[in-house]
């Protein structure tokens, strides 16, 4: 996703809308990009995304490969999402007919433990396969969690004091704000179980995965 403190820095010229912030991603990455609209599935079922401009999307050129993230459970306080696009470094032999850009759902969460973390990422013909956190007592943990995500789902998820479609640069509880004029949602905290996400980029301020196994793996998770 695989989720410190707020990461918020002042706002500078060339980020998202002024009203928005500039955010810090892991500490050390800001997410902008510009756009007109961004409809994208959230979590929770089939809520869709409108996000009027200026999207936030990782800074850090992705690499256009996509990686699934799939968990028992994953426990989570400070909670949001919203939509955004990221962007493949030029000429990116794995940019198609994307023109090298990617719609995400970025779902934001403050502080999380995952339950059996799966992560893996198809290499021609093999998969280089992580797991972590396998038993319950010893969860993988992580703050300032940031996932851009093109489908999401779970056998069932919850959320406390849930608000929905508020704009997302307004948001305290999640570790990001979203751009001024965005859709999205927040909570208090959120509970998804048997869990699986298709990624195309992870940041964290702290991640901490107990039980690490790496492996090139003739399956995925």
């Amino acid at each position: 996703m695989a989720l410190s403190e707020d990461t918020t820095t002042p706002d500078s010229p060339g980020g998202p809308p002024a009203a928005a912030g500039q955010e810090r991603r892991g500490g050390v990455r800001y997410r902008r990009a510009a756009l007109m609209g961004i409809p994208a599935a959230l979590a929770a079922g089939t809520l869709v995304v409108l996000t009027a401009q200026g999207a936030l999307a990782a800074q850090f050129a992705i690499s256009g490969m996509p990686f699934v993230v799939a968990g028992d459970s994953l426990k989570g306080e400070g909670f949001g999402q919203f939509g955004a696009i990221d962007n493949m470094a030029d000429n990116s032999p794995n940019a198609g007919d994307t023109g090298g850009q990617v719609l995400t759902i970025v779902t934001a969460i403050r502080k999380a433990k995952i339950t059996n973390l799966c992560q893996s990422v198809a290499l021609g013909g093999t998969y280089l396969h992580i797991t972590a956190g396998g038993k319950k007592d010893r969860p993988v943990e992580a703050t300032g969690l940031t996932t851009d995500s093109t489908d999401i789902t779970g056998k069932s998820a919850s959320f406390d004091n849930i608000e929905i479609g508020g704009d997302a640069s307004t948001y305290e509880k999640p570790p990001i704000k979203g751009p001024l004029g965005s859709f999205g949602q927040q909570a208090d905290t959120v509970e998804m179980n048997d869990f699986r996400q298709t990624n195309y980029a992870t940041t964290a301020v702290r991640f901490t995965l107990p039980d690490l196994h790496m492996n090139f793996s003739s399956e995925g998770c």
